[in-house]
């Protein structure tokens, strides 16, 4: 503060007549402050010497914000404003809109912009960059094998992909077909107004007990929820740990879960051995019953952080995309009618009491469109940090080791080189090949796409073919805020009025 009074007076007479009259203690403070500052201007200049130096380029554009705090709360407060891409596409204008460096989360950042960008990252991922997650994970997943969320996560993806796969998923169809037409019977049926947000978590969590850990009871189900909560708002987010704080709420929460899950493999473990349940049921027995190259099979803590980490990834950004759904089709009617027409077939096709199956599915062609479009304008997944493995170079600048870097999707979803006049509903966008490569990514790319886009293609199909064949709706609140924190979330959790079809 006492520096800055003093900059503007460094010339001219001003500077003599403003000093000639200090004490010797406000001199001495001044010089040290004087000298402070020096000290700092060329350790500054000493540390973008070195990058250029060392990478053989220059450091992104950009700026840096607040110490510590970097520019964090401007890029949080875009999303609770509703318009997380401003952050973005602000800077893309004023800096560069291929990569422009900023500090977010306590950390120095590159965000890299465009299709470009999207491509660098996924086609590198483990050569130049890796995955990264603020400490607040770590602290909040702690592993019982003293490994990083890192090295689970990986771990996680080589054993995801024989249970996510299609064929495999199939048979679930038909159970999503079950709980879907019990949900909508006991929370939407019979009511002429609800909430949609918080039943669409509702909807996806169950599925997710089902399927994961084969927890049907909706009672069981809802001991979860709350703790559910608590846990995916505090994840991510400043990590204090005092009474009060999201993060404390979130640890207190993940305990809960954690000992419960125990308890649920506890039983598990007995019930396989006395052939009471299936080894192929779920992801529980699959985990309970695989070992490593070692031959070592997971403890009961690993696999109870496992599946609380699947079980927050399998409902929270299908439950947004199920709510916007319904945003979009209340506000667009000739959508909903594509959509209904679509289901109706479907619908019409069954004998009383068949289930849906993967046939089904794979003609809802228009309505996974409908789906697309909505995945674009409202992406659950607003984008994800890596960190950079070594330095390299990136566009003519360098990105120095331990960076980390953001990609953002509506540096993509909603730019108008890659999707005319963007925000436009148009599904037509994704008929016959869909959007250019890199675009569209909602799920991420490359190794570290989303393991469960499949299932979360069944879950949200059948929740749109259960919703439009039952009702239409409008909605109560007609220009409703949307807030982003971290997911896109209709402030009031979009309530709308039921018109249930005639029979």
């Amino acid at each position: 503060m006492y520096v800055s009074n003093f900059i503007p007076k460094l010339t001219g007479k001003a500077f003599c007549c403003r000093t000639c009259w200090l004490r010797p203690q406000d001199m001495e403070f001044f010089y040290v402050s004087l000298l402070s500052l020096f000290v700092l201007l060329v350790s500054l200049s000493l540390h973008f010497l070195f990058y250029k130096s060392k990478s053989g380029g220059t450091l992104p554009p950009g700026k840096t914000g607040w110490p510590v705090v970097g520019e964090s709360l401007e890029f949080l407060s875009t999303g609770w404003k509703g318009h997380p891409e401003k952050f973005i596409f602000d800077r893309m204008v004023k800096y560069s809109s291929q990569v422009f460096r900023t500090s977010l989360l306590g950390e120095q950042a590159a965000v890299f912009c465009g299709a470009a960008g999207n491509k660098f990252l996924f086609s590198n991922e483990n050569k130049l960059v890796q995955a990264w997650w603020p400490s607040s994970v770590n602290k909040v997943f702690p592993s019982s094998t003293q490994t990083s969320s890192k090295e689970e996560a990986i771990k996680m993806r080589k054993m995801l992909p024989n249970f996510f796969k299609p064929e495999a998923l199939q048979r679930y169809i038909g159970m999503m077909d079950v709980i879907a037409n019990r949900h909508f019977a006991s929370s939407w049926e019979n009511n002429d107004q609800v909430v949609v947000f918080p039943l669409s978590k509702r909807f996806t969590f169950w599925l997710a007990c089902r399927v994961f850990v084969s927890i049907e009871d909706p009672n069981h189900v809802a001991k979860f929820a709350d703790p559910f909560d608590l846990l995916a708002s505090g994840l991510i987010s400043i990590p204090i740990d005092l009474p009060g704080t999201p993060f404390h709420r979130a640890i207190k929460a993940s305990n809960f879960i954690r000992k419960e899950l125990v308890r649920i493999i506890k039983q598990r473990k007995v019930d396989l051995a006395e052939g009471k349940a299936s080894p192929t049921q779920d992801i529980l027995s699959h985990m309970l019953l695989t070992s490593d190259e070692n031959g070592k099979f997971m403890a009961e803590l690993d696999i109870a952080d496992k599946i609380l980490g699947l079980l927050i990834g399998g409902h929270d950004t299908a439950s947004s995309a199920c709510c916007f759904i319904v945003k979009y089709l209340a506000e667009l009617p000739e959508v909903y009618e594509g959509v209904y027409k679509e289901q109706m077939e479907i619908a019409n096709s069954k004998a009383p009491g068949e289930l849906l199956n993967w046939e089904d599915i794979q003609k809802m062609k228009y309505s996974w469109n409908v789906a697309c479009e909505v995945l674009r304008l409202a992406p659950p997944l607003q984008g994800a940090f890596r960190e950079a493995l070594t330095d390299f170079m990136y566009n003519g600048f360098s990105i120095p080791k331990g960076w980390k870097i953001y990609w953002s999707a509506n540096s993509t979803h909603r730019n108008p080189e890659f999707f005319p006049d963007p925000l436009k509903f148009d599904p037509s966008r994704f008929e016959g090949s869909g959007p250019a490569p890199y675009t569209f990514v909602p799920f991420g790319g490359g190794p570290r796409m989303c393991p469960g886009k499949e299932y979360a293609r069944l879950e949200i199909l059948v929740f749109m073919h259960h919703l439009v064949k039952r009702f239409r709706w409008e909605k109560l609140i007609p220009d409703e805020k949307i807030v982003v924190n971290p997911m896109p979330i209709p402030e009031k959790g979009l309530p709308v009025r039921l018109y249930p079809h005639k029979a």
